[in-house]
């Protein structure tokens, strides 16, 4: 596995446990009690981490490798892939990215007697989830694009 591979895949594999570990915080926040208030923080900090670090190889994946990649999706049977997907997930990463900076801050607040912060650590989380789903999905996408460019070009070399 070279160095690539390893920056590759670990951008979904963290951007996937932060979004289970917002889910966690959602879990953690609808049932607030002061017996499960140092939990939430931690499940919120390592949100904010897992994420962060999500944005952090998908940047450098991005700037570093991704060129080959997005010229062969754009030659191939799915330029949407890369026109519309990869560029929508560019600018959708930063919900989520900005939403776990802010989780643990609100997250520390004493969920079980302020349910104004309560709600509000339900929906960010809520967000996170969500948002993390369909940059996943679109991953998946983008993903299938380039596949099916390769197998467009291989079919075309036969």
């Amino acid at each position: 596995m070279s160095y690539s591979d390893i920056i590759l895949f670990s951008h979904p594999t963290f951007g996937v446990l932060g979004t289970m570990a917002a889910l966690w915080v959602l879990v953690e926040a609808l049932n607030a009690s002061e017996n499960n208030r140092v939990r939430t923080i931690l499940a919120s900090l390592a949100v904010t981490a897992f994420i962060c670090f999500a944005a952090v190889a998908g940047g450098y994946w991005y700037v570093h490798y991704y060129a080959p990649e997005k010229a062969l999706i754009l030659a191939g049977p799915w330029p949407f892939a890369h026109d519309l997907v990869m560029e929508t997930k560019e600018h959708l990463f930063f919900v989520p990215l900005i939403l776990a900076l802010y989780l643990p801050i609100v997250a520390a607040r004493r969920l079980a007697q302020d349910r104004i912060a309560r709600t509000v650590v339900i929906v960010v989380a809520g967000l996170i989830v969500l948002n993390g789903l369909a940059i996943e999905g679109a991953g998946a996408i983008i993903n299938h694009g380039a596949k099916t460019a390769l197998a467009h070009a291989a079919a075309k070399g036969s």
